[in-house]
């Protein structure tokens, strides 16, 4: 049920959302100050979610960054988060733009740096198919020809709440000594911390997939021009600062 709702919640949390639903009410009231409240509200909003600067400044306080690793030997296992691939029309999948969680995950097992990588990942569509991201995930990894030894598949959890639940037995089974390195993007990182930890599952954080323009310390003219692609990275984070709050009233 909570899964059910979590998906419905999201429609409500996009900017856009909220922009267009100010807009509409403006043309719909007949009181003209009110009408030009409603416009002047949309036309704040469009403006504040969509300058580079406020977004850089916030993704720089909320993003997760990593933490050194050991150089004394490789860590067990790294838990990579599902959610870097998606399903295509004939059913296969294919890499989105969070395919850096994959990318980091394959140079830490290929590197050394783990003995074991572990994708966890299902469907988390709210009409769920066939399609399971973990199973789809090994698939590639074979690809890159390493060993099912090294491999571990989740491929129940819908969402990250799941991802843990689910990672645990499968990682207590294994017998893999913690701590292990939990990857995923910076800006999933706060929430997937605080579920894995709550969890009892000892994580180090190995952030990736930084969204563009994100973090820069450097300010120049364009980062106060108006840039509509900032609206999608806002639901991101949006999205993710509400996960976290309801987690820690859960």
């Amino acid at each position: 049920m909570f899964f059910f709702f979590s998906k419905i919640f999201e429609f409500f949390i996009h900017p856009i959302i909220w922009v267009f639903g100010l807009s509409i009410a403006a043309l719909l009231v007949k009181k003209s100050i009110i009408k030009k409240r409603l416009f002047f509200s949309a036309l704040a909003l469009l403006l504040l979610f969509t300058n580079p600067f406020l977004m850089n400044k916030f993704s720089g306080l909320w993003d997760i960054k990593p933490v050194p690793l050991k150089t004394s030997g490789p860590y067990s296992c790294a838990i990579v988060l599902g959610g870097f691939s998606s399903e295509g029309k004939n059913g296969e999948g294919f890499f989105n733009t969070s395919a850096d969680r994959f990318i980091q995950g394959l140079k830490l097992l290929s590197t050394g740096q783990v003995s074991h990588i572990l994708i966890s990942g299902g469907n988390g569509n709210l009409i769920p198919d066939s399609f399971e991201e973990g199973d789809w995930v090994k698939t590639q990894l074979k690809l890159f020809k390493v060993p099912d030894s090294c491999i571990l598949i989740e491929d129940r959890s819908r969402n990250t709440i799941e991802n843990a639940a689910f990672t645990k037995p499968i990682l207590q089974k294994a017998a893999l000594q913690p701590p292990y390195l939990l990857v995923t993007s910076a800006f999933h990182m706060r929430r997937s911390l605080g579920i894995f930890k709550a969890t009892g599952i000892n994580v180090i954080p190995y952030s990736c997939n930084y969204l563009p323009g994100t973090g820069s310390t450097n300010i120049s003219i364009g980062d106060f021009i108006p840039d509509g692609s900032i609206l999608g990275t806002w639901d991101y984070y949006i999205k993710e600062a509400i996960g976290t709050l309801v987690n820690k009233f859960r």
